[in-house]
């Protein structure tokens, strides 16, 4: 017998229907007729069908925890489940799930209309790992943000990114296996006129198989996953997209005109360079509508997002550890630049300016020095290569590796040091504050950060090293 876990249509249509007599939300509104119950979606079963009722039409998002009985993203072949999200029997979104514990995911559903709708659950069975049984999911939420809003705007204009098939790597539904996109945001900015507004779209990856290597993202990025801005856009004051200036980026970082086909208003792009680049022509049958309504705080890194959604961390070391680009425990040593245990780094955000442009061949960047109570040895994050020190001027993440069971207690102090890269062009930079500094733990989880400092330290041709923080 086929047994799938469902809400009843009479039970949540009733709630549904309640729910409609409710006063009107003024940002959005919250569907309580899926909200605390557990849904299984499992292979060979039937779908799941979660009926609901929006109260007012608008861009819809679904929030949920998800876990997937038996997966591991650790485990090649053991790395996931995929449930196809259906909105009226309208292909949504894919959700990839690994792990045993419940992860919570927002989604977006794209523009719904006032009225009853239904949230259909497929098991993507070809998408899964073959051992992959079923999905577990609850505090299953639908959301609707109305037109007048700056959070309807951003989720009006979301890119939809379908998945990568890249004939080099072989395999069909490369993105349930790896660079999976994890979460996404948007950034709002003054469009090129007055009253435009551009609405930058970034999403996170759990890794990129070209591009960067493994050492220099720890040190450059301070992260292994890949984020990217995928798409942007500018709207009128009356929110309305301008034409002609939505741009994407394409292979090699361009930045080019998207001239492909909309869902409504959302762009669809498609994951098509091994370092997570966009096209704007369609081919692969996954796709990711991942909602973009968290932003981030002008003085945080882009990886603020990944430590607001700390899962994001052990998804990305565990991608690390099934794919081989974590070095022997017996043959780790912090001054190495090969990658070792990411539980062995710390995690550091920096703030610096640089008093002169920093691009070219020739520029000066920082990296992050700590010595520990034990000795006099200064551990630096770029390993001693110039080219991995931190260039940019925004806030800027970056680790650095240390003796394994190093803990917060066992440093001593840290220091920003000026690296030249080509010709020494005299700049002067300008530390001004560490935004965070932590280690994960044993579960990969970021712990808590122990380290915050704002100030202004100086490092030039004459003074290359100063401490930023001293125990």
């Amino acid at each position: 017998m086929r047994v799938v876990q469902l809400i009843t249509a009479s039970v949540a249509v009733a709630a549904a229907v309640a729910a409609l007599a409710a006063p009107a939300m003024a940002r959005a509104d919250q569907d309580p007729a899926v909200q605390g119950r557990q849904i299984k979606v499992g292979r060979d079963h039937a779908d799941a069908r979660v009926p609901f009722v929006v109260k007012r039409s608008g861009e819809a998002l679904v929030d949920l925890a998800a876990a997937a009985p038996g997966t591991d993203w650790a485990v090649k072949g053991a790395e996931s489940a995929v449930v196809s999200i259906f909105v009226d029997n309208r292909y949504a979104t894919d959700l990839v799930v690994s792990g045993d514990q419940r992860l919570p995911r927002q989604l977006a559903l794209g523009a719904l209309r006032a009225g009853p709708h239904l949230l259909r659950l497929h098991f993507a069975d070809e998408r899964s790992a073959a051992g992959s049984a079923s999905v577990l999911l609850d505090r299953v939420k639908v959301t609707t943000y109305a037109p007048g809003g700056s959070d309807y705007l951003a989720l009006r204009y979301a890119p939809i990114v379908y998945g990568r098939n890249l004939s080099e790597l072989g395999t069909p539904y490369q993105n349930a296996t790896t660079d999976t996109p994890l979460i996404a945001w948007h950034e709002a900015r003054p469009g090129t006129a007055p009253g435009r507004t551009k609405l930058t779209y970034s999403v996170v990856w759990s890794n990129e198989d070209g591009g960067t290597n493994t050492p220099a993202l720890m040190a450059r990025w301070g992260r292994t996953t890949d984020i990217e801005w995928v798409y942007d856009v500018e709207v009128d004051e009356r929110g309305n997209r301008v034409p002609g200036s939505d741009t994407y980026q394409a292979a090699n970082h361009q930045t080019l005109r998207f001239a492909g086909r909309y869902e409504g208003d959302h762009a669809l792009l498609e994951t098509c360079t091994s370092n997570n680049n966009m096209c704007d022509k369609v081919t692969d049958p996954m796709r990711f509508f991942l909602s973009p309504l968290q932003t981030r705080p002008a003085d945080q890194p882009r990886e603020h997002l990944m430590d607001t959604n700390p899962w994001t961390y052990q998804i990305m070391s565990e991608e690390m550890i099934r794919e081989g680009k974590i070095e022997a425990a017996s043959e780790t040593a912090p001054a190495t630049p090969e990658v070792s245990d990411q539980r062995n780094y710390l995690y550091v955000a920096l703030k610096k300016t640089t008093d002169r442009p920093n691009t070219g061949s020739s520029w000066v960047g920082v990296s992050v020095g700590v010595r520990l109570k034990s000795g006099g040895t200064v551990y630096l994050s770029n390993h001693v290569d110039p080219t991995w020190s931190i260039q940019r001027d925004d806030p800027a993440a970056t680790t650095v590796e240390l003796p394994p069971g190093t803990t917060a207690d066992d440093i001593q102090e840290i220091t920003a040091n000026r690296v030249v890269v080509g010709t020494d062009n005299g700049a002067v930079v300008h530390v001004t504050g560490v935004k965070r500094g932590f280690f994960l733990g044993q579960d990969y989880l970021p712990q808590q950060s122990f380290l915050t400092w704002d100030g202004d330290v100086t490092v030039d041709a004459g003074t290359p090293s100063a401490v930023i923080w001293r125990r």
